[in-house]
């Protein structure tokens, strides 16, 4: 994506996975989460941990480590979950995006924002909306609209639904996963 499809100046939410930091605009969170324990779901992409009860609600969590291709990482006391909000041809999902850590909200206008690079990060430059600099670093902006695919988000979607509506059980130890 073009720097000209940004905002004069927006607002980010900074983020890291292993050894990058990765912002997403804030107007796609939710909220940020302390990691919860996570109901696996079998036969599910390894990128998909599970999913959370929010205040009542089914929310998928994805590990935004393996989505992007890094390798998986233990969990810490600073492991966090950011609820967001993603859209893909129609298809609106809301799920928690697994981090290591988050850090903070920072202001980044156009001037500060540069194409995504092509070579040199451990993440597809199809994901990036490009790469900024705050501070001393350079933080690369996440386009979690661009990290699934059609497929994927419908897959998820449907998981989802199903927990909902009651047409799915799981069981915390990896049971079976039958439809009603």
């Amino acid at each position: 994506m073009s720097t000209e499809t940004l905002n004069e100046a927006a607002q980010y939410l900074s983020f890291t996975l292993a050894d990058e930091i990765f912002a997403l605009d804030i107007t796609k969170v939710r909220e940020v989460l302390e990691y919860t324990e996570i109901t696996r779901i079998p036969k599910m992409p390894a990128y998909m941990c599970g999913v959370i009860n929010l205040r009542g609600g089914v929310v998928p969590v994805v590990d935004m480590r393996l989505k992007l291709g890094m390798p998986e990482a233990e969990r810490t006391i600073e492991t966090c979950i950011i609820i967001t909000d993603v859209k893909v041809d129609g298809i609106s999902v809301t799920i928690g995006a697994m981090a290591d850590s988050v850090s903070e909200v920072f202001d980044l206008d156009t001037s500060q924002v540069e194409p995504s690079p092509s070579i040199g990060t451990q993440v597809k430059a199809d994901f990036l909306m490009g790469m900024g600099k705050h501070e001393d670093n350079f933080v690369l902006l996440l386009d979690i609209d661009k990290t699934f695919s059609f497929a994927e988000l419908a897959s998820i979607k449907k998981v989802d639904a199903g927990i909902a509506e009651g047409h799915m059980e799981y069981e915390e130890n990896g049971g079976e996963v039958p439809g009603n």
